[in-house]
């Protein structure tokens, strides 16, 4: 049986991708100073301004504007007439603590709180967070979406290296694979949209774009005839960013997991620091899904794990093979009951979620990266 899967991807002058790195940013300028910071840092950008909120405890001061402006230069925004100057933008910022009502809960655990013998806070919202893997890459990862972040990275260093002088931050990439009996075995369809200078003509843009970025990123065997593509679709693409388009944190949530091809609790991770288990939760759910398949329990494998406000052990653990498992999944489920620390504090103090490596995370995918601590591989 065949069929076809895309997913997307985007570069990271995307804007809801600069609101994603400018409130990773924030984020790690705080853990760098105070490692047990709370953070929750949103950020909207558009039409030249850019708006931040949220709420942060910590005892470390920073200058947050700073911290915009010089996210803005480093994507590489200089130009307010076709996207935006990290130099002139306005930057509002309207920050508080976190409410005393959630502190209440994160700070003490319910279990702690009754007496049970876990001395952890307590998770940060209640939420679901879902992790998979398979094993159709060498990264575990999915091949579309795999695909489609090499792809829009690969924008990015064409472009700060000078290899196409004329490109600007913003772009979008979206690759179809084709199966057959669940192996990928060809791409389909390729799909890049990137901003340009205006005084360059399309059909150069499809040239360097298809020489340059996707015959050097896409291994030649999967590439054939028949494969379509499409660059640059609308003829222009001069103005862009926050200009072309508003951006919001956690907007590419899709993009930041995996392209669609598992299911993803709802739960945005850029801004917030690690008692969030919308962030801390999916990490380990895709580390635990992750060493399943290293370890040849199955060759695809989705985990969901569920919290409540306050309370710090998950209320469920569910996982889903596909029927790929070698050993039942009721074993899996042992395994990692007996193997891992489910609780915030057990998770934090596992993948190091008190570091300031969010900035690392932001572009291209929160997974598949071999130096984030979550895709280490284990025996388990």
């Amino acid at each position: 049986m065949r069929k076809l899967f895309t997913s997307e991807s985007v570069t990271e002058g995307h804007p809801d991708k600069l609101c994603d790195y400018i409130s990773d940013s924030v984020l790690d300028s705080y853990l760098e100073k105070d490692k047990n910071s709370r953070v929750a840092c949103e950020v909207m950008c558009g039409k030249g301004e850019v708006f931040v909120t949220g709420e942060i405890t910590s005892t470390a001061n920073i200058n947050i504007e700073e911290v915009v402006r010089n996210t803005i230069k480093e994507i590489g925004y200089f130009g307010a007439e076709v996207d935006i100057d990290y130099k002139t933008c306005k930057v509002h910022i309207n920050m508080s603590k976190q409410s005393p009502d959630i502190a209440l809960g994160v700070n003490k655990s319910l279990e702690d709180k009754e007496g049970e013998n876990v001395q952890s806070e307590g998770a940060g919202d209640q939420g679901i967070m879902f992790g998979y893997a398979c094993d159709e890459t060498e990264e575990l990862m999915p091949l579309p979406i795999l695909l489609a972040h090499k792809l829009s990275k690969k924008l990015a260093e064409v472009r700060k290296e000078g290899i196409i002088e004329y490109l600007g931050p913003d772009g979008k990439v979206q690759v179809t694979v084709e199966y057959e009996d669940d192996i990928p075995i060809r791409v389909d369809t390729v799909v890049v949209s990137t901003q340009h200078r205006a005084d360059i003509e399309l059909e150069k843009i499809k040239k360097d774009i298809k020489e340059k970025v996707i015959n050097t990123t896409i291994s030649n065997d999967l590439l054939d005839d028949k494969t379509k593509y499409f660059i640059n679709p609308t003829g222009r693409f001069v103005i862009g960013g926050p200009l072309g388009d508003s951006g919001l944190t956690g907007r590419k949530i899709i993009v930041d997991t995996y392209g669609g091809y598992s299911r993803h609790g709802g739960g945005a991770f850029s801004g917030k620091d690690a008692t969030k288990v919308d962030r801390s939760a999916s990490y380990m759910a895709r580390h635990i899904a992750k060493n399943i398949v290293a370890n040849g329990y199955a060759k695809k494998c989705e985990i969901q794990l569920a919290y409540s406000i306050g309370v710090a052990k998950p209320v469920a653990i569910y996982v889903d093979t596909f029927g790929t498992n070698t050993i039942s999944e009721e074993k899996i489920v042992n395994k990692i009951e007996s193997k891992f620390d489910l609780t915030p504090r057990g998770i934090i103090d596992y993948l190091g979620l008190q570091n300031p490596i969010f900035r690392k995370t932001t572009n291209y995918g929160h997974f598949g990266k071999k130096e984030l601590p979550w895709e280490k591989v284990i025996e388990i």
